[in-house]
């Protein structure tokens, strides 16, 4: 039998080389028998088989320790992050277990690989990893910062061993993967070297012919390029010393990634790309000069270059809300290409790089409530040489603790409020799954639908076409969206279950050969103390009512209100109609100013709205040259005043003429008895300063509609008229019209 080689001879000399390396930059960190006892455990695995090769072909161990030097050396991570990456391939195929591990090396070490194992295990449910979500999950599912840290690190590692493997479709699924989940998530740490690998690796992966498109044109031009930077540099750097500035410049080339994505948003091509070369100039500026020396330098600029005004961008003048401050200059530079110059301070600088203006939030990239503060601690924290990272121990993820991320059967993944049950998570997926929900599987198990989820659950809903929405489904869920659902489900239930009992009590009316009068029917679902008229039908629909029984108290009061009919007197019957002579408004004798204080003109009073001394008016030029006074809340008014502007003038009561009295129309509604309106009448007569000219009764339903026309002196009776007429019993409303 052939005996299993773990390591291949080129394997086992990278072994060593990157074992120096990693003992080198682990310092002293690791304690006296890591090593040892590493080394032993490792052995041990690998001939128990329980360390296996990727779908890559790549050995466990020497990708461990790649991915464990990255960690240490372009992060700064030590002996806990270093063991953890080591060990934890051991833990998953349950070699050795976390106690095991934590009785060994500590419990920061068991942390970090609990939290690897979980996002293992989130990878096994096979969720789409494109999609928002699934980053939040990948967060909130590590606990401990150090992992999301070492999984960036991991899949740098993965992305660089993987270009000359046969196995081009894991490649790209690994490649798109990379681009979209853990590429943005180095930006937000400010490990933007490991993003811009990640990025360019990921194109090259994915748009092969592309990346060495850019590549080979980048090449051919690198010479030159570096040639034009020092002459476009050289100049400015002699005007500024010469202003007596103080100040470091940068120049740079953007990434291949970069430069695609702006070919693709500007479509164009290589050579049309405006700042495939910029510059960068930090002043070293007091405060106080800040604003003066950076328009000093963007003056020796574009005194110097022509600028592109359309690509002036000044975030100096007015910060962008997230703090960051800074000038960016498009300027035409030698041999007429663009380059894009940025001018900031150094405290500028350190913002954007490092402060909570961060360079991935500028550039478009946008954080979430919360996220910004605590992402800014750890990246300042990761760049402070001072710091052994021990204060990573500190960092315990805490986002997210409102929500939680669940997935389909499928793989589909989706996110909800803190302690959504099963019933929630059925009516956010669709309102007919809700509807029919009667219970779930969570995990694999059953479950009922007051279930809490937690945060990477795998859940099934079980249906049944006779179920319905409850009322006590209300106290079950704990999201609006499920309560919204679950209320507006109840009341079409309701609504049809009235229907069907409506239709129900008006067939047993015409089997008893009934006649069926909606006006008596409401006034006994009134009597029987009904506040809705659903109420009734739903107590009809429950069985709770018999129908036959109410078709008696039906017919028992329509009995009465026969018997009642020939001592009831309609209000309709009492018509008072105004005299044949016409109504008219002694108001000459008031005193109406009118424009500009003037006094005696000739006016009309508007029949649209009857304006009476009190009201606030205002006058009207008619066709004809005469006056006409309008209320300011006439329904004509606003009309007259869009259209007819210059036509207005203003008018105010200036005094009051002896005996006037004005016409005013009132409308009155209430129960249709003959008795309301005699009260009404009878309090008009008591009021000698009131005259009732005339009165108009409609009904309907048990209702009056009364409009009367009196005559009043002024506002202040007539609303004490209305007050008077809004207490006689039986009156619902009173206005003027």
């Amino acid at each position: 039998m052939e005996e299993r080689v773990f390591f291949t001879d080129q394997e086992r000399k990278q072994l060593f080389v990157l074992y120096k390396e990693l003992l080198h930059l682990s310092g002293d960190t690791l304690k006296e028998d890591d090593c040892k006892n590493l080394k032993n455990h490792l052995i041990q695995a690998a001939a128990n088989n329980s360390l296996q090769r990727d779908n890559f072909g790549t050995n466990p161990i020497i990708k461990n320790m790649q991915t464990a030097v990255i960690v240490a050396d372009e992060i700064g991570m030590q002996r806990a992050s270093i063991l953890g990456i080591m060990l934890h391939d051991s833990v998953r195929s349950h070699f050795i277990t976390t106690e095991q591990v934590q009785e060994q090396y500590g419990e920061d070490v068991a942390v970090i690989i609990r939290g690897l194992l979980r996002i293992s295990e989130l990878y096994d449910k096979s969720p789409t990893v494109e999609s928002e979500n699934f980053r939040n999950l990948l967060l909130s599912f590590a606990e401990d910062m150090r992992v999301i840290l070492i999984m960036i690190a991991d899949r740098v590692n993965v992305m660089r061993q993987i270009k000359n493997t046969e196995n081009i479709e894991e490649r790209r699924e690994v490649a798109n993967e990379a681009a979209y989940l853990y590429a943005p998530l180095a930006h937000k740490l400010g490990l933007y070297k490991l993003k811009s690998e990640l990025e360019d690796l990921s194109l090259k992966y994915t748009e092969r012919e592309v990346y060495y498109l850019i590549k080979e044109k980048l090449n051919e031009t690198k010479a030159s390029r570096d040639r034009y930077i020092a002459l476009f540099i050289a100049p400015i750097q002699q005007k500024l010393e010469e202003a007596g500035l103080k100040f470091h410049m940068k120049g740079r080339t953007k990434s291949i990634h970069s430069i695609w994505q702006k070919m693709k948003k500007q479509h164009t091509s290589f050579e049309g790309i405006y700042d495939l070369f910029a510059i960068r100039i930090i002043l070293d500026s007091p405060v106080e000069k800040e604003k003066q020396e950076c328009w000093q330098a963007y003056s020796i600029v574009t005194d110097m270059y022509q600028p592109n005004p359309k690509r002036l961008r000044d975030w100096l003048s007015i910060p962008k809300s997230n703090g960051y401050e800074s000038l960016h200059i498009t300027v035409m530079g030698p041999e007429g290409k663009w380059v894009e110059v940025q001018i900031r301070t150094e405290r500028m600088d350190n913002i954007a790089e490092r402060g909570v203006a961060a360079h991935w939030r500028y550039k478009g990239i946008k954080g979430e409530s919360g996220l910004d503060e605590w992402l800014t601690s750890i990246r300042e924290a990761l760049e402070n040489s001072d710091s052994d990272m021990q204060a990573m121990d500190q960092f315990k993820m805490d986002l997210y603790k409102d929500e939680v991320f669940v997935f389909t059967p499928k793989g589909d993944l989706y996110k909800l409020a803190k302690g959504a049950t099963v019933l929630d998570f059925a009516f956010h997926i669709h309102s007919n799954v809700g509807s029919k929900c009667i219970g779930g599987k969570v995990n694999g198990k059953n479950v009922p639908i007051r279930h809490v989820l937690n945060s990477g659950d795998q859940v099934e809903i079980m249906t049944s076409n006779a179920q319905t929405p409850k009322r006590d489904w209300l106290n079950i869920v704990t999201t609006s969206r499920a309560r919204s659902k679950i209320r507006q489900a109840l009341k079409e239930i309701t609504a049809r279950q009235s229907a069907y009992a409506k239709e129900t009590l008006e067939r047993k009316f015409k089997n008893r050969k009934l006649e069926y009068d909606e006006v008596v029917m409401m006034r006994l679902i009134k009597k029987e103390g009904f506040k809705e008229v659903t109420d009734f039908y739903q107590k009809i629909a429950d069985e709770t009512l018999e129908v036959n029984e109410v078709i008696d108290k039906y017919l028992a009061l329509q009995k009465k209100e026969t018997e009642t009919q020939e001592t009831y007197r309609s209000a309709e019957n009492y018509n008072l109609q105004p005299n044949e002579e016409t109504i008219k408004n002694s108001s000459g004798s008031d005193v109406l100013v009118i424009d500009r204080n003037l006094k005696g003109i000739d006016f009309t009073l508007a029949k649209c709205c009857n304006p009476i001394y009190g009201d606030d008016v205002f006058g009207f030029v008619t066709v004809s040259g005469g006056i006409k006074i309008h209320r300011k809340d006439c329904p004509n008014a606003q009309q007259m005043q869009s259209r007819f502007g210059y036509r207005i003038v203003p008018a105010r009561w200036a005094g009051k003429g002896k005996d006037s009295q004005y016409s005013i129309r009132l409308s009155v509604i209430g129960h249709d008895d003959i008795g309301i309106v005699n009260n009404i009448t009878s309090i008009i007569s008591k009021d000698n300063s009131i005259q009732l000219r005339s009165i108009a009764i409609d009904s309907h339903d048990g209702l009056f509609s009364g409009m009367l026309t009196v005559m009043v002196d002024d506002t202040s009776k007539l609303e004490t008229l209305i007050k008077k007429l809004r207490g006689v019993k039986g009156v619902k409303q009173v206005s003027r019209s």
